[in-house]
């Protein structure tokens, strides 16, 4: 049932590879299906998750994964969250992928990934970060086709590389939260 309702929600890349879907309106239904998942699996831990990435901005080509941003008091709280997560479906993939960052991936494991959720301190740098640039692109159009434009060059050229190609994308986004004043 749910890799049905994944696929029909277009979502899923092999894992570690990088490939972009045409903007899809199911991708904000899908983020509230797993919003409501999540907060029911990590009730109180959870005091704010919010979808971000190029699935939350409307217009642009992303890759199919939805990612989910999950605020929690402290990061050691993170590790509360591995039990719960797992039970919906996810897998702990680590904190020493993304500094500050707990990840979770859900998919098929090593094969495909639907969705990742950042489980990181609630208005810490990384929820900062991830809120204020998802909310630029919002606010901008020009700027998210930029972003777009830059993505669809990385994609082509780190199509087997995931790593490579979110590491190419930091200049821009460092840029833009410059910009914004954001330290």
């Amino acid at each position: 049932m749910q890799q049905e309702q994944d696929e029909s929600f277009g979502l899923g890349v092999r894992h570690l590879t990088v490939r972009l879907s045409d903007p899809n309106a199911k991708w904000g239904e899908a983020y509230l299906l797993e919003e409501t998942r999540i907060r029911d699996a990590l009730g109180p831990l959870a005091l704010d998750i919010q979808h971000f990435g190029s699935t939350a901005i409307p217009g642009i080509k992303a890759k199919p994964i939805i990612d989910i941003l999950v605020g929690i008091p402290s990061l050691e709280d993170g590790l509360a969250c591995i039990g719960p997560m797992e039970k919906i479906g996810y897998d702990y993939a680590g904190a020493d992928i993304v500094p500050d960052d707990h990840l979770f991936g859900r998919g098929v494991i090593g094969e495909t990934r639907t969705h990742l959720a950042h489980v990181v301190e609630y208005q810490g740098f990384n929820w900062r970060r991830n809120i204020l640039f998802r909310d630029r692109l919002q606010g901008d159009t020009t700027l998210a086709l930029a972003y777009e434009e830059l993505k669809i060059g990385l994609a082509q050229k780190f199509a087997e590389s995931r790593a490579a190609y979110t590491g190419a994308k930091k200049v821009f986004i460092d840029k833009v939260l410059a910009e914004a004043g954001f330290a």
